[in-house]
This record gives C-alpha cells, sequence and structure tokens, in this order.
C-alpha cells in the first residue's frame, strides 16, 4: 500500500468501459519524514477522495481487480482509503 496526497483529477473524452462513471485521480507519493518518496500515481477512487486529502492506495493490479470484484477489470491502482491521521513514534 502507498501513502499519497491528491494532486488533481484526470478527465478523458475516450477510455475503456470500465472507467465510465469512475473518477480517476492524480496521487503523490508521500513517505514519512526522512525519506523520499518520488513519483505519482493515477488512481481508481472508490472513497470519494478529494484534492488536497492523504489517501491509501492500493497499487497491485490484482488486489484493485478485487476491490472492484470484477476480474478482468483494466486497473492497477485504486484509493482504498482516506487518512485523517499519521503518527510516528521513534522507538529506541
Amino acid at each position: 500500500m502507498i501513502i499519497g496526497k491528491v494532486c488533481g483529477t484526470v478527465h478523458s473524452t475516450i477510455n475503456h468501459p470500465f472507467y465510465d462513471k469512475r473518477k480517476l485521480l492524480v496521487v503523490d507519493k508521500i513517505a514519512p519524514p526522512g525519506i523520499k518518496a518520488e513519483g505519482y500515481l493515477i488512481a481508481v477512487d472508490s472513497v470519494d477522495a478529494g484534492i488536497g486529502e492523504t489517501v491509501l492506495v492500493v497499487d497491485e493490479g490484482n488486489g484493485a481487480r478485487q476491490i472492484v470484484n470484477d476480474p478482468d477489470a483494466p486497473i492497477r491502482s485504486i484509493i482504498v482509503g482516506i487518512i485523517d491521521d499519521i503518527v510516528i513514534e521513534q522507538i529506541d
């Protein structure tokens, strides 16, 4: 799973029928302080997330297909949760 922040939306006029009536969001990867996270994902939104929200993303095709209950879905990444808070404790 990946933690990220929604930074935009994707709109298309021509797409696979699976994506009809589904929202696609651009998610910037984020990591705990001190760890570099680069890149972004385009993910199907299953939790009604919005721009600026921190989200939890499944970035594994089979897991995403299980969530949408379609073994043939052309999907890799899906947003499965909105994160309210992250607490990182230092363990000595």
